[in-house]
């Protein structure tokens, strides 16, 4: 996101160019968008946005955005996918609806160009987009109903694939690892770091799609709840996790694929925005500094790091600064991570993640060191 769009967006609607506004903000969502349109005559859009389809229109006096949800057929299980539908209606749909026409099921939203406020343009391109990619596999799977279209995604390479399974089962190794050790010693509420880290991990690659993502991400939203009994967020995670263990290369596979994106998931960062979150991290940090408690600070930095890369839009010297130091940390005793971690996140919250290129550790420092030996592979 380039946030000089969005200056130009909000002045063109605060001198009332309502039509330039709303190409502006579409702009800011997505620069590549308007590039080959005419835009001085009408607009007509197709984006994909993972298995979705998203259709814009902009006309002199009007702006429209679609998108084809699913499709009905007799084998669709109607009452509950109906019933799901008025749910959605209500939430989270806040401006869009989804409405049915024949047999297909559409997201819809229309309003005159004049009441094209660059946050409300930008709100319903969010909301239809993410909600369309979101529910469509979770219709097809629960209630049996199809694509409207052939989705446009391209399928991993065989390299790839192989890439991506042999980090899953990584992951996995350190998952029973670690959680087998803290069941031993009793340590139940590291269940929740260690889910917490390998969910991330796995959400975080950029080829999950499907219903995967969309369950990764309901876990990952659950786990960080607070408004949740604590110890049932555990018991919901390791279960996930179970699931997710007893699954084969191939099921894995059938989420995991390049696609187009209209509009990012992930909030748009800044050197401040990131400054601001590791001050909200700050009392946490100097607590386990205080109390010496060096597992957990050393967790709690490592999933801080992952989370900031699954919310944030990030720039590629901040994001290049955390994989750096989850990378030099690997391996490493709780002594030697510490000290790596902490200078990171100071940099964070200094303002200075990024501007010194860090050399990633050799393999000679990778040497086994006991119980903590991989906690941070």
């Amino acid at each position: 996101m380039d946030v000089s769009y969005w200056s130009k967006a909000m002045d063109a609607y605060d001198a009332k160019n309502y039509r330039q506004a709303l190409l502006e903000t579409i702009n800011y969502i997505n620069s590549n968008v308007l590039r080959d349109q005419s835009l001085d005559d009408d607009i007509q859009i197709v984006h994909g946005q993972g298995s979705a389809e998203i259709h814009i229109s902009v006309s002199q006096d009007t702006f429209s955005v679609k998108a084809p949800f699913v499709k009905i057929t007799e084998r669709t299980n109607k009452v509950p996918l109906f019933r799901k539908v008025a749910e959605i209606n209500f939430n989270p749909l806040t401006l869009a609806q989804i409405r049915r026409k024949k047999d297909v099921l559409w997201f819809e939203y229309e309003t005159p160009i004049a009441l094209c406020q660059p946050y409300k343009v930008y709100d319903v391109l969010n909301e239809i987009s993410t909600n369309t990619d979101h529910y469509d596999d979770e219709f097809i799977e629960k209630y049996q109903a199809e694509f409207f279209a052939t989705p446009k995604t391209t399928p991993l390479s065989d390299d790839e694939k192989d890439t991506v399974w042999q980090q899953i089962q990584e992951v996995f190794e350190d998952y029973e690892k670690f959680s087998k050790e803290f069941k031993e010693k009793r340590w139940n509420d590291y269940q929740w770091d260690i889910t917490v880290l390998s969910l991330l991990k796995i959400v975080n690659m950029s080829c999950v799609h499907g219903t995967l993502r969309t369950k990764l991400e309901e876990y990952v939203f659950n786990l960080f709840n607070g408004q949740i009994d604590f110890n049932f967020r555990i018991d919901k995670g390791t279960n996930f996790m179970q699931k997710l263990l007893a699954k084969s290369k191939e099921e894995f596979m059938q989420d995991m694929y390049h696609a187009e994106s209209l509009i990012s998931l992930k909030w748009r960062s800044s050197n401040e925005i990131l400054q601001n979150h590791a001050k909200s991290m700050e009392t946490h940090v100097e607590r386990y500094i205080n109390e010496n408690n060096q597992l957990m600070l050393c967790y709690y930095l490592q999933s801080a790091f992952l989370k900031m890369i699954y919310d944030y839009n990030m720039e590629e010297h901040h994001q290049n600064a955390i994989y750096d130091v989850l990378e030099r940390v690997s391996s490493k005793s709780l002594d030697e991570a510490r000290p790596l971690l902490l200078q990171t996140y100071y940099a964070f919250l200094d303002g200075t993640a990024g501007e010194t290129v860090i050399a990633s550790a050799t393999s000679s420092t990778k040497k086994g060191k006991g119980f903590f030996s991989k906690f941070f592979s």
